[in-house]
């Protein structure tokens, strides 16, 4: 017998998911708040998957204080907001009924003509994993369900001129508050994270010395984020916050690091350097070094003899 292939759930407007769910037609064809309270059928399909065309930002709140997805739990006391871009695949989570909350759902052509529409892509929050969802305080809370209401409420009254306008500086506002949170939160798990840091500091270190830790060739940024099981777009913003760089400049720093003690404590030629190091052409390597040094790697070797 075939093993039957599920297939993720898609849907091409907020129409066919609200129907999917149960849910009211949407007021607006291109934006709608829903609550989760309200979802009057079985949402078990949704487990399999489901992609969308418009983003989503949600906030769950559940019973038990823990939500599964997929095979993983993650502990959301206080509740959690999370946040998906149109096309990302995401596994809807068990147990949807057995929480309170609210989503957000903006298709990409309600924001047309605003600058939002492409300074939404500079929210990296966007891409993070569903276990790295903003934890709130309560104030926090408090502010984000304001905006929440406040979205909901002009989505009532009759449309005009100004509906669109009031909307997307309400969005605007939520994402910017949600930029705010996360920096809270990233400082306020600073041990979490700094134990973090040292766990990708350590596979760097591995790999440049072994070789085989993080695959082929040189490291990047998804085979750390994977290692460490955090997205690429989270870690990136971790390390910004602890050290003021990106995952690929901390990655390059820690690779330039390295070449300074190869080639200020060994005979080995540049080229083998750059062949253990990961490279495949040493002249890559040489730019790279020059670039971050001003130097060359082997005017490096000669200011040390």
């Amino acid at each position: 017998m075939k093993k039957s292939i599920h297939t993720p759930l898609v849907f091409h407007s907020i129409a066919a998911m609200n129907s999917a769910l149960g849910l009211a037609e949407p007021k607006h064809p291109l934006i709608c708040l829903n609550e989760y309270k309200d979802i009057s059928v079985d949402v078990t399909e949704f487990t399999r998957g489901i992609m969308m065309d418009f983003y989503k930002i949600s906030y769950k709140e559940p019973s038990s204080g823990r939500i599964r997805y997929g095979q993983d739990h993650y502990d959301l006391n206080n509740g959690g907001l999370s946040f998906l871009s149109p096309r990302q695949l995401v596994a809807e989570a068990d147990g949807a009924l057995d929480c309170s909350g609210m989503t957000l759902l903006i298709h990409p052509d309600f924001l047309k003509g605003y600058s939002l529409a492409a300074n939404i892509k500079k929210y990296g929050f966007f891409s993070y994993g569903t276990n790295e969802s903003l934890q709130l305080t309560a104030q926090e809370r408090e502010m984000i369900f304001t905006l929440f209401r406040q979205i909901e409420n002009e989505l009532n009254q009759r449309l005009d001129h100004f509906s669109q306008d009031v909307m997307i500086s309400q969005i605007e506002l939520l994402l910017n508050y949600s930029n705010r949170f996360y920096n809270r939160q990233f400082l306020f798990r600073k041990v979490e994270h700094h134990t973090l840091l040292e766990k990708m500091d350590l596979l760097l270190e591995e790999h440049f010395n072994f070789g085989t830790t993080l695959g082929q060739g040189l490291p990047t940024v998804q085979d750390l984020a994977e290692k460490l099981n955090v997205s690429p777009n989270y870690l990136s913003d971790l390390l910004r916050e602890l050290t003021g760089m990106n995952a690929q400049q901390h990655i390059h720093q820690k690779l330039i690091d390295k070449a300074k003690e190869i080639l200020s404590t060994t005979n080995l030629s540049v080229s083998q350097i750059a062949y253990q190091l990961g490279f495949e052409y040493p002249q890559s390597f040489n730019k790279l070094f020059k670039n971050k040094t001003n130097l060359s790697p082997l005017e490096f070797r000669h200011s040390f003899n």
